[in-house]
This record gives structure tokens, sequence and C-alpha cells, in this order.
């Protein structure tokens, strides 16, 4: 199992919950060029084969090509929903709770799911991007 996080996300998490987990967790920034457009990181990923993105960026459920470059990469993908705009310390402890909860439904589901993460843990469920819903342009 290994985790690929977003540039919408903190890069100190990957090293912090690579270490907690001691599972293989990446930044974009750490693996490519912090430029690089989501299709093509997806592209690259889904090549390399075995990874489970974290994203900041719920717009890549949505937009047109990037939806596209997701569902078909084969990728599972974790995306924060709207909220989760905390200060640093308090985003961190809140994914740290998570963490478990996304490493536990990453290892049950086919590759190629989506869930959105609530805020709220107390409700401990993720909600499953719809995969066959037309995205909004």
């Amino acid at each position: 199992m290994k985790f690929f996080i977003d540039n919408c996300l903190p890069p100190r998490w990957a090293p912090a919950l690579s270490a907690l987990s001691e599972i293989e967790v990446k930044h974009l920034r750490h693996k490519f060029h912090q430029d690089i457009s989501d299709v093509d990181w997806i592209q690259k990923l889904s090549a390399e084969g075995g990874w489970t993105i974290l994203s900041g960026d719920v717009r890549i459920t949505k937009s047109l090509h990037e939806r596209q470059a997701w569902l078909s990469s084969g990728l599972t993908a974790f995306f924060l929903v709207k909220g989760w705009d905390f200060e640093f310390w308090e985003k961190t402890s809140r994914i740290v709770r998570w963490w478990p909860k996304i490493m536990e439904q990453t290892e049950m589901v086919q590759p190629g799911a989506g869930f959105y993460v609530p805020v709220n843990f107390k409700s401990g469920k993720f909600e499953q991007v719809p995969l066959t819903k037309t995205p909004r342009k």
C-alpha cells in the first residue's frame, strides 16, 4: 500500500503519515514538478500502479478531463470535502484521526473507488464518489 498526497495538501503530511503508519506516503512535490497538471500526475501514478490518492481538490471529481483521467486510472482516491480549510495543526490532527480509516477502506475496496472524507469524524463514514454521474462543467 502506498499513498500519494496532492499539491493542495501540506507536504509535511507525507513523511509524518509515512512514519506513523510505516507505509510509503509521497507528496506531489517530492515525486513530480509542483506545476504538473492533475491529468499528468494521475496518468503517471496509474502507469506505476498501486497508489491511493489523498487529495484536497474535489474538482478532480467534477472537471471533465480530470475526472476522466482519474476514473480511467484505476486509482482509489480520497477527497477532502469543503470545510477542511482549517489552520495547519487543526487540519493535521483531523487527518491523523482519519488516517487509520482511510488505510482500512483502501484495503477493503476494489481499486478505482473514490470517497469524500467528511470534516467531522463523529460520523466515521465516507461518502462514495458517484462513478457514473456526469460531472458538472
